[in-house]
């Protein structure tokens, strides 16, 4: 009677720790998910490459928007500053979008969002002249995957110099 009490509350501590240890590990996955992902905006550096020391080349949206994010408003500042350090050097802006949606509507949505940085460069003193707007839409994914994440990584506006 006492050993079968004894093996029932040795049972019983294993699977509160089998279960205590699985809820930790499941908690670490989901902050590393969160790390990439800011609702369904990417907030990875995995797919940044730099237009110039330091100044991002990218930013990105939410599904089907072209409004700048508080992050993206940030590195434009940033490119921003270094355009005007750089008077001769002319950019090119191309949006992309995920590959949801038809081909014209995501060659649409990746100019307004092309735009969208065009014209928050502007503000900061960058002239029209200067910057090219150019859509690829959904045909020039960085991500292939065909899940939030890559998409989130396909949303995008990114600042190259131009030829």
């Amino acid at each position: 009677m006492r050993l079968n009490k004894i093996l029932k509350n040795t049972l019983l501590i294993l699977t509160a720790c089998l279960v205590l240890s699985a809820c930790a590990t499941k908690k670490e996955v989901a902050t590393e998910a969160q790390g990439q992902m800011q609702g369904d905006v990417y907030t990875g550096t995995d797919t940044v490459k730099y237009l110039a020391d330091g100044v991002p080349d990218r930013v990105f949206f939410a599904t089907n928007e072209s409004i700048l994010t508080t992050a993206s408003r940030e590195t434009l500042r940033a490119q921003a500053a270094w355009l005007r350090k750089n008077p001769k050097i002319n950019v090119v802006l191309e949006g992309h979008a995920d590959e949801r949606g038809t081909r014209e509507y995501n060659l649409a949505l990746g100019e307004r969002r092309a735009n969208a940085a065009k014209d928050y460069l502007m503000t900061y003193g960058i002239s029209s002249d200067r910057i090219t707007v150019l859509s690829y839409g959904k045909e020039r994914p960085v991500d292939s995957g065909s899940n939030p994440l890559a998409w989130s990584k396909n949303r995008r506006s990114v600042t190259v110099k131009a030829n």
